[in-house]
């Protein structure tokens, strides 16, 4: 039986920063090359779902891309891209 993905990245369709565009196309890339399933989340769409994002990461000046599994917050770009470079993606995911 296949398992769920339930990753979950909080991004912007709206960019007012090519390092926020670079650092989003970082992270689905990396998710696509390991063939993880995840669900984008626009934080452009709503006050609510921006606000949902930075409630869950509980830092108010929090920046897209931010990672969760399920409600479990895994990190932003920084964690992942550290993660990726130490092989470590799963695990900072929590699938493993």
């Amino acid at each position: 039986m296949e398992s769920v993905s339930s990753i979950k990245v909080y991004y912007t369709s709206v960019l007012g920063s090519r390092e926020v565009k670079q650092r989003q196309e970082e992270v689905i890339r990396i998710l696509d090359t390991y063939k993880i399933k995840y669900e984008l989340i626009d934080i452009s769409l709503s006050l609510e779902v921006l606000e949902e994002m930075k409630t869950k990461v509980s830092t108010p000046h929090s920046l897209p891309p931010q990672i969760f599994n399920g409600n479990e917050y895994c990190g932003d770009f920084e964690m992942f891209h550290q993660a990726k470079e130490n092989k470590e993606i799963l695990k900072f995911l929590k699938m493993e």
